[in-house]
């Protein structure tokens, strides 16, 4: 999954930069120069009495600029009423995930009485350390009501001596289980974290080992799902959705955490699998449990390092955790235990590096201080073919190119617009202009009937000299500078397919920030996030990481060219939508990645090219193409998006939850 960087000519690539840095500082010295002469400029104009007259004409005026702003940002208003549906759907929905979600008596019997083909013993560790009374019961009571009930609970106790109750509690609930499942142990000293959870393990008897947190509560079904998916998908390591609570009562919720299933590019951003793991003992095998140089983030250094050697990492898209939020948890916030910030940051890069990525950076984002930002190092300055179609629209594509030459930082590109039926006199003046630039060319495609997005493009390919191929719609515009490289970055892992972009309208609402299966009324494929504000952080964050999704957006999206024609390009029975989709699964089904970035934006005035697909002849040939797709597609539809979650509705693009 790495990148192989040993032909890589590191002091080639070093007089480049110098020479970039160079360049840059030329730059710099003529901004502060020109900021100079506008400072001066601005305080002899502060000191004329008429500017100070106008003073509170001025503030009257940015006042009503402000709410104008505000109005506008809100989407007229939309975006405030989105908002507080979503969180009306979420407080319903509330009511179904605590213990109203809990076996009936006839539901515990079932279950209880099911005899699997593997009946695994499950060893759950707690590190306990002064644990409160009634946390510490009802995390036991919690073990001793699963439905499953070939457990072990593992408790090591490094509680100083004020707290000597928690012992005597341990003892009398191992004492009084029959089945001698309880295991307690005294230590003589605190640990930490990562040191009391390793003398649990010592004490651990199971084929799988299942962490647990000393003031948190399971479902009682846990146990009774995970071993019903070891049995049916062998899997060796098992995580599920969950919930934090307050108050000491499970059904007063803050927040549900509905996830997607494994993705290594969101586990290396996010820590979203956090709790209930649970997996095969042998995973284990030459390695340690928690690493103590990581306290604070033990368990993504954990994670990271265990899911690399499982064999079938399994989600149980069912809330069967709950994670109690108080004074001093993590729950409560990272400003309880700030330490946990470079600890994660380290697991990751520790991480990174045995997948043989090195000179990586790993920042904080505006999300969470411990969801990351990762700038990947790019090997080289491969070629990038950016291909855009076009049929007349000659502000659109003006823009579209003006935009790559004055903001790109990323100077190896070529350009090739590809005409298609162009009837105006003045895009064709346009081409001529073009011929000045040599790293722009226009090619003609020969048009034989009703417009072909798909044959238009394949068509731009054929005539790129790139080792990578970028398609552009023409009705787009460049916002972040190093958009290529944020990119390129991902597109160069032997792992990944394409990788996509965050396109805004001109409104600044998400066009595209990820496509997810099955997304919307045709039941085929949307948009997540669609409409929201672009400074909206998304569910979970999740608009401020790259991550893993199951396809993205034609109107920007970077592969390799080899990969593009392995295949067979852009699939031209989809004429005009799905296409980029249908591309993004034939890549999946190859085992490789498709991959969103948030840090590679444009503006992407959509439809302004071709128009709406949603009347007259337009609007049926979407059906008929949807009806294509969904019958491609028909089991992976099934399946649903592995990268969503089951318990979202599919009629809404912002994760609300399906009441």
């Amino acid at each position: 999954m790495g990148t192989n960087q040993e032909n890589y000519d590191y002091k080639e690539a070093y007089e480049k930069e110098h020479i970039k840095t160079a360049d840059l500082a030329e730059r710099v010295a003529v901004l502060e120069a020109k900021n100079e002469e506008l400072t001066f400029k601005l305080n002899r104009i502060k000191n004329n009495p008429l500017w100070k007259l106008s003073s509170p004409l001025r503030k009257c005026m940015h006042f009503v600029i402000r709410q104008r702003d505000r109005v506008k940002n809100c989407g007229n208003l939309r975006g405030v009423i989105a908002k507080l549906k979503y969180k009306k759907i979420e407080r319903q929905a509330m009511e179904n995930y605590g213990t109203r979600s809990f076996p009936d008596e006839a539901g515990v019997s079932e279950e209880r009485n099911t005899v699997f083909d593997r009946m695994v013993k499950i060893s759950i560790l707690v590190p306990l350390y002064n644990t409160p009374e009634n946390f510490l019961r009802e995390m036991i009571e919690s073990v001793l009501n699963q439905t499953y009930e070939n457990w072990e609970l593992c408790l090591a106790d490094g509680s100083d001596g004020e707290h000597g109750f928690v012992g005597d509690i341990c003892r009398d609930y191992a004492d009084k289980d029959e089945r001698q499942r309880i295991v307690y142990k005294n230590l003589d000293r605190n640990e930490g974290i990562s040191g009391n959870t390793n003398e649990c393990l010592k004490l651990a008897t199971g084929e799988f080992i299942g962490l647990f947190d000393h003031d948190d509560i399971l479902h009682p079904s846990a146990l009774y799902e995970y071993v019903k998916v070891i049995n049916e998908q062998n899997a060796d390591y098992i995580y599920c959705d969950e919930t934090t609570f307050k108050s000491g009562d499970i059904n007063k919720m803050l927040t549900m955490h509905f996830k997607p299933d494994y993705a290594v590019d969101n586990l290396r951003a996010n820590n979203y699998i956090c709790h209930f793991s649970v997996f095969a003992r042998e995973l284990l095998d030459g390695t340690e449990l928690f690493r103590s140089k990581f306290d604070g983030s033990q368990d993504h250094d954990m994670i990271l390092r265990l899911t690399d050697r499982a064999k079938n990492v399994v989600h149980v898209p069912r809330l069967l955790y709950y994670w109690r939020s108080h004074a001093g948890s993590v729950a409560s916030g990272i400003d309880a235990k700030p330490y946990a910030v470079e600890a994660a940051k380290g697991a990751v890069a520790d991480h990174l590096r045995r997948h043989g990525f090195t000179h990586f950076q790993i920042t904080s984002t505006r999300a969470f201080e411990t969801i990351f930002k990762i700038r990947y190092q790019i090997m080289g300055e491969p070629f990038i073919s950016i291909v855009i179609a076009n049929k007349d629209h000659l502000q659109d594509l003006q823009r579209c190119i003006s935009s790559i030459m004055e903001k790109s930082t990323y100077e190896n590109y070529e350009i090739i617009v590809v005409e298609n039926g162009s009837e105006t006199k003045e895009i064709f003046d346009y081409y001529e202009k073009l011929k000045d630039y040599s790293n722009v060319k226009v090619v003609t495609y020969e048009n034989k009937g009703k417009f072909n997005y798909s044959a238009v493009n394949n068509f731009g390919v054929k005539q790129a000299q790139g080792d990578y191929i970028l398609l552009l719609n023409n009705d787009t515009e460049v916002i972040t500078v190093n958009w290529m490289e944020e990119l390129l970055m991902y597109a160069q892992r032997d792992d990944v397919g394409a990788v996509g972009a965050k396109l805004y309208y001109g409104n600044k609402t998400i066009q595209h920030a990820g496509v997810v299966l099955g997304l919307g009324a045709h039941r085929t494929a949307g948009h997540s996030h669609y409409g929201q504000h672009r400074e909206n952080l998304g569910y979970m964050g999740r608009l401020c990481y790259a991550q893993d999704v199951s396809a993205v957006t034609g109107a920007c999206l970077l592969v390799k060219k080899s990969l593009f024609e392995e295949v067979g390009g852009l699939e031209e029975g989809f004429a005009i939508s799905l296409n980029d989709v249908d591309f993004c699964l034939k890549l999946r089904e190859k085992g490789l990645l498709n991959v969103f970035t948030p840090f590679a934006e444009l503006y992407h005035f959509e439809s302004l090219s071709r128009g709406l697909d949603d009347r007259g002849e337009k609007a049926e040939r979407y059906n008929e193409e949807s009806a294509a797709f969904r019958k491609k597609w028909k089991k992976v539809l099934e399946k649903g998006d592995p990268y969503y979650n089951p318990n979202f509705s599919l009629d809404r693009s912002d994760f609300a939850l399906k009441i």
